[in-house]
Parts: structure tokens; sequence; C-alpha cells
């Protein structure tokens, strides 16, 4: 089978790398935003990860001509009624620091046991070819609100977030990044959006 161009829609080089490492084995020569400088962002309008996941994988496939790939995450907590949500990254504002957005929600929730300081990371990934077919796939982290930030790894909410797999002893901050990109949400969602691209790049043949 020829191999398939696949654009890593992102400029997170973070991002891009982990993603080309998980599919190295598929047929796709990997091309990410970075060649793409003229292409300004989509305003992300959704109501939901998938919404904005598929918002922004469709609009650069539609841009550039090739099968793309685009996700969406956020960090859900169970006492705010599943936010800051989709707005995870501009909780504190459009443009708030990650210290800002994990100190507004560290300030939301102040007083509160740890019983009631459940919380989760979403991530959503949709892979979309021009001619309209789409795979998608959804990982989820669970864990706890910790009451001070931990940890010089990662970013977001990684200092705040308290991992289930280390017994809620360990924030995600203090996490080397080869640790947590084996339990991570975005790391679930891509091993599952794996399997099903192989079925699917056969289908596009």
């Amino acid at each position: 089978m020829e191999n398939k161009i696949l654009l890593i829609g992102t400029t997170n080089k973070g991002k891009v790398r982990e993603i080309a490492e998980e599919l190295k084995e598929l047929p796709l020569i990997m091309k990410d935003l970075s060649e793409f400088p003229d292409i300004s962002p989509p305003e992300e309008t959704g109501k939901s990860f998938f919404e904005n996941a598929l918002l922004k994988a469709r609009y650069y496939a539609e841009k550039t001509g090739f099968l793309t790939l685009a996700d969406d995450s956020g960090l859900e907590v169970e006492a705010l009624g599943g936010a800051p949500g989709i707005y995870s990254s501009r909780f504190a504002g459009p443009s708030a620091t990650d210290e800002q957005n994990y100190t507004k929600l560290l300030n939301l929730l102040k007083g509160l046991p740890r019983e009631k300081r459940k919380a989760r990371f979403v991530c959503v990934m949709v892979c979309y070819h021009p001619s309209g077919q789409l795979i998608w796939s959804e990982g989820v982290w669970e864990g706890l609100i910790a009451e001070e930030p931990r940890g010089n790894y990662g970013f977001g909410y990684d200092p705040v977030f308290l991992v289930k797999e280390f017994n809620y002893e360990k924030t995600a901050g203090e996490l080397p990044l080869q640790v947590k990109n084996q339990l991570s949400h975005r790391a679930k969602a891509l091993k599952s959006l794996k399997e099903k691209l192989r079925d699917f790049l056969k289908e596009l043949k």
C-alpha cells in the first residue's frame, strides 16, 4: 500500500512527536502545521470536545487536501459540573497562563474534602479525510484535584491533577514524560485511534 500523508493538526511540537511515535509503524508520511504557516487556526465554536476536534480536523483537511488528525482535550471537575471542560485552556481568561487557570480552579475548590475533588482529563481525536470519511476515539484519565500544585513536568493542569494509577499520591506534574505518555487521556485516545486507523487507511485506497 502506498504511503499516505497524514497532517497532524497542531503546532505543538511535543504533541507532534508523541503522535508520530505512536503511529510510526503505519504507512504514513507525517506533516504538521509548521509546514503551513499561512493557514490561520479556525475558531473553536464547538460545544463538546468531539465537536471541536472534528471542526479542526475538517478545517485543516479541506484547506490542505490531506488526511488530518486533530484533537481537543481538557479537564472536567465533578464538583464544578464538568467545568472547565472545553474552556480549560482559557478558564481564567482568553490569554490566561497555566498557573492562572489552575490557581482559579484551586480557589473554587478550597476547603472541599478529598472525596469531592474528583476530576478527569478527556481527549477526543478525530481523523478526517477530505472526502468526508472520518474515524474518532476518546481517552479518559481519572484523578483528583490536589490542594496545591506539585511537580515541574507537563503543562496545563498537570501540577494539580492527582493520578489514580499512583494511588492519588503523585500529580501528573511529578511524572516524567515517558511515564505520563503511557497513562494519559491523550495516550489512551491515540492507542484506540491507531487500531481504527489501520483499517481506515485500507478503505481509503
